[in-house]
């Protein structure tokens, strides 16, 4: 299984990759993070899913930033990766 942050490495040599990752990087911390505790745990996309609940396809979907979750959910995603969830402005 590759990391993350390899994946990402790899993903931001490309110069349109990474100018667009940067317009849009507050969006993608919530992402981020999410895709890095998920890996730490060793869990898939559909293991977590299990866990919380949904499907795969609706992990996937916040992991790419195309789902704008709930607060309650997020206390779901949180504490089945063994997290607790902060949230400040």
């Amino acid at each position: 299984m590759k990391t993350y942050t390899a994946v990402k490495r790899r993903w931001l040599r490309d110069p349109a990759t990474k100018k667009a990752y940067d317009a849009l990087a507050s969006e993608y911390a919530l992402s981020e993070l999410i895709i890095r505790r998920r890996i730490e745990r060793g869990l898939t996309q559909k293991e977590l899913a299990k866990k919380i609940g949904t499907t795969q396809s609706a992990v996937s979907r916040l992991e790419s930033g195309r789902y704008n979750p709930t607060i309650d959910f997020l206390r779901i995603l949180a504490k089945a990766l063994n997290r607790e969830l902060k949230i400040s402005l």
